[in-house]
């Protein structure tokens, strides 16, 4: 009976339903440009207010009776959602096409997933609001039903979990040093000692305990649902060393931390083979050395943007 339970509630857990938006008056805007907007709510989904960073394209205007694609990026663990105008030129980037760029709230501990907590759900809900009450409310802001995603190390992560578990929800994923093979020898035990050790968080509520909620583990491995991924534009890199490469700083301090680079690139290798093996195109970057770090996942994103950009039908401009 109980295993019974444990297997209805997974069945349960796979279903996200679409979250109705915050209200209108909820949403607290600031405006930082012409063209960058940061919204702040509370999401009962998570369970504490979260927050988005928009980049607006040229031409833009809330009441506009047009729509325009848009690229979801994720923050990676212990960051924020200022992280990728922080850490890169994504506004520059992204300037000359008639795309909005959303970077929402991801959490501290990066899960991108419902968490699991013993079985009985609840919050934080991050799958539930990243797919279904976030975009309902970027719809206010007139992003359309052209959508990419892409993230960095668990935001990686998350690009392809939420693209796989949602089929055509994203034209496009682009993961960058993300773990896209959860259920790897050793990498639940790795996954789950990162997150005790970097927030003190009870890390079992996540995913679940390894090995006693291996189904869970497995509903969310973007390793055993690539399959799901067919008819989506796919674009994965890692580094395999986590030592200094091309794009380390000039002074930067090597850490020990870098080595996780090892069992990352581990993961990105063995999902390219998946997807290798059953037809699905893919295009990766396995780079050698390099850190798990924004240097490397800049050059990424300069790399990866003209395909989602062609994938999503965007138009180049002035910027």
């Amino acid at each position: 009976m109980k295993h019974t339970i444990t297997a209805l509630t997974l069945l349960l857990s796979l279903a996200v339903p679409a979250q109705a938006p915050a209200s209108a008056a909820a949403v607290k805007e600031k405006w930082l440009g012409k063209r960058t907007l940061d919204l702040t709510w509370y999401s009962a989904n998570v369970g504490t207010k979260v927050s988005a960073r928009l980049l607006l394209p040229r031409g833009w205007k809330k009441s506009a009776r047009r729509t325009w694609p848009v690229v979801y990026a994720f923050q990676g663990g212990r960051d924020d959602y200022t992280s990728w105008t922080r850490e890169t030129d994504i506004a520059k980037v992204a300037a000359p096409y008639g795309v909005i760029v959303v970077m929402p709230s991801g959490g501290e501990n990066g899960s991108y997933t419902d968490w699991w907590n013993d079985g009985k759900g609840g919050t934080p809900k991050w799958e539930t609001f990243h797919t279904g009450e976030l975009p309902k409310l970027m719809g206010r802001y007139r992003a359309g039903a052209r959508r990419a995603v892409l993230g960095v190390s668990s935001g990686g992560q998350g690009a392809m979990a939420y693209a796989a578990r949602h089929p055509r929800m994203y034209r496009y994923a682009a993961s960058f040093s993300g773990s896209t093979h959860l259920t790897m020898d050793g990498m639940q035990t790795f996954l789950t000692t990162v997150n005790l050790l970097g927030s003190g968080l009870d890390a079992f509520k996540i995913f679940g305990v390894p090995g006693r909620d291996d189904a869970n583990w497995r509903a969310h491995d973007p390793y055993l649902l690539a399959s799901k991924l067919r008819g989506t534009g796919l674009y994965i890199s890692s580094g395999t060393t986590g030592f200094n490469g091309p794009h380390t700083p000039p002074g930067g301090i090597w850490r020990l931390t870098q080595l996780s680079e090892i069992l990352i690139g581990q993961m990105n290798i063995s999902f390219a083979a998946r997807l290798d093996a059953l037809g699905i195109p893919v295009t990766r970057h396995i780079y050698g050395n390099g850190w798990h770090a924004w240097p490397e996942w800049t050059q990424e994103l300069h790399t990866a943007w003209p395909l989602m950009m062609r994938s999503l039908g965007a138009e180049r401009g002035t910027p």
